[in-house]
């Protein structure tokens, strides 16, 4: 496996994991939330042009997650081999399919840059089909934010599962986990089957996100069981 103590890559990926956090929250909830204005094109393009520097850091923020979140997956894939080499392997193929579709959708918001950048090639539109345009762009970029969704959720369930039956983290972040797994892949369904739903099952299933990083970085994994675990895994 490696010479390095099971607590160091438990501390790194606390890190990574915590990282994730203000990433996300800059990249996904407040850019979007402070700049985009639902049903009025004009106010959120304003809003875009008089903070382009703040939605070219949600961009980078949103860019930075899939990558950290690659680094984070194949730490927890060390960690978390020992209790299980298949549920380990699923949760970092899972990630590997979310971090292209991720990446890719900030093309979107990079389009939206490009459309309100007043270039003289755009002088073929008017105002009206320009905000039009902003708004489409803007509605694939939330659409591809919950295609990606789906394989979040589903990383946690093998990860969620795999510490469940680890023996040395405890079982109750794995079901919680698996809880918040489920939330998000609810999120992917509901977005797209209930479009006028406006609600976020996330947004009550996600504490398991949190407490994880929390208990690696404070109390790290039994050292002591994760050996035997990975002695009778080898």
């Amino acid at each position: 496996m490696s010479d390095k103590s099971p607590m160091f890559y438990a501390r790194l990926a606390a890190v990574l994991y915590l990282v994730m956090v203000p990433l996300g929250f800059v990249g996904i909830i407040y850019v979007p939330s402070t700049l985009i204005v639902d049903g009025d094109p004009v106010k959120t393009v304003a809003n875009i042009i008089e903070s382009e520097s703040m939605f070219r850091i949600g961009i980078l923020a949103a860019l930075l997650i899939p990558v950290v979140n690659t680094a984070l997956v194949f730490t927890l894939y060390r960690i978390l081999r020992p209790a299980n080499k298949l549920l380990a392997q699923a949760m970092v193929v899972l990630i590997l399919l979310a971090v292209p579709i991720a990446m890719f959708n900030e093309i979107n918001n990079a389009h939206v840059l490009q459309l309100v950048s007043g270039a003289d090639y755009l002088d073929v539109f008017d105002t009206e089909q320009i905000n039009a345009q902003v708004m489409s762009a803007l509605d694939l970029h939330e659409s591809g934010i919950f295609i990606a969704s789906l394989f979040w959720g589903l990383w946690l369930l093998p990860m969620g599962y795999a510490i469940v039956i680890s023996g040395y983290i405890p079982k109750v972040l794995g079901y919680l986990l698996l809880i918040g797994g489920i939330g998000y892949v609810l999120d992917a369904f509901i977005y797209f089957l209930v479009p006028d739903a406006n609600f976020e099952m996330s947004t009550y299933t996600f504490i398991g996100e949190l407490l994880l990083p929390l208990w690696l970085l404070i109390k790290g994994v039994n050292v002591e069981r994760w050996i035997e675990a990975d002695k009778s895994s080898s």
